[in-house]
């Protein structure tokens, strides 16, 4: 056994013994998101420094706790912030939390981000569905010796983000009058905002949506076979489209502003997830 799967499950051991079942689906909420969290029924706190394994949380907006519990009849594992590259975590230590979740016995996730447009026709405060990613990182979270319990050496990417999970948001969407955006994340390392040449270019390359995680953790988790959903809030329009500078404030505000339409499209997928 491979000591990263190792430390996972003394990891899941410690989870375990605080929350007793297993959770069916995992979330992971970005910046100024985290307030699905607050929604979970009967939940158990557990602090992320507490958690074996475990990095902090460092960036505001990121509460740095898991919260299981029930949201809309589902048992869930709710992340209340999330690691990031450009924490000083290397990937192995970004995306440690899926493999724990991976080795819980967890099959599905749902990864949330704050994300820049890029697509000249988004707004602020739009939701976006992820249909694909574009990573610019030569470094990736699989660099290494293979897992081999956990998936091949050399694993498909084609549908990393399930194309029935995402038929099923864009349904519920449509029902709840929500206008769900589409389109490919790109994912670049941060913390520096991109510059508006670097947002040309992923224009040009096919990007809708630019943020600084996610992709790790899809990665890993695509890795394992898990089934994952991808949704990024517009947060603020990308650099060099809006005659204005960029700043992590405006990134927490719009959160607040996109607030009940995420809830509510949240918990009516959790509802009806397969």
């Amino acid at each position: 056994m491979s000591e990263r799967l190792a430390a996972a499950q003394k990891a899941v051991e410690l989870i375990l013994s605080k929350i007793g079942t297993p959770p069916e689906i995992g979330l992971i909420l970005g910046s100024g998101l985290g307030v699905l969290g607050d929604e979970i029924e009967r939940p158990v706190i557990i602090d992320y420094k507490d958690i074996p394994g475990f990095p902090v949380s460092t960036v505001p907006g990121h509460a740095g706790r898991l919260v299981v519990g029930e949201l809309e009849g589902r048992r869930v594992l709710v992340m209340q912030g999330r690691f990031h590259f450009y924490e000083g975590y290397g990937f192995d230590q970004v995306t440690f939390p899926v493999l724990a979740m991976k080795v819980m016995g967890i099959e599905n996730l749902l990864v949330t981000n704050a994300a820049g447009g890029v697509n000249m026709a988004f707004h602020p405060a739009d939701l976006m569905l992820i249909t694909d990613h574009i990573k610019f990182f030569v470094d990736s979270p699989l660099r290494g010796k293979n897992v081999d319990e956990l998936g091949p050496r050399f694993n498909d990417m084609s549908e990393a983000y399930s194309r029935k999970l995402r038929d099923l948001a864009k349904r519920v969407a449509a029902e709840k009058g929500i206008d769900l955006r589409e389109g490919v994340y790109a994912f670049m390392g941060g913390p520096s905002f991109e510059t508006p040449a670097e947002i040309r270019m992923l224009r040009t390359l096919g990007a809708d949506a630019v943020g600084m995680s996610t992709v790790p953790e899809v990665i890993t988790a695509a890795h394992a076979g898990m089934k994952v959903l991808g949704i990024s809030c517009i947060s603020n329009m990308a650099a060099g489209i809006l005659p204005q500078p960029l700043n992590h404030k405006e990134v927490m505000e719009t959160g607040e502003l996109v607030k009940e339409k995420f809830l509510s499209l949240v918990r009516a997928i959790i509802r009806i997830w397969p």
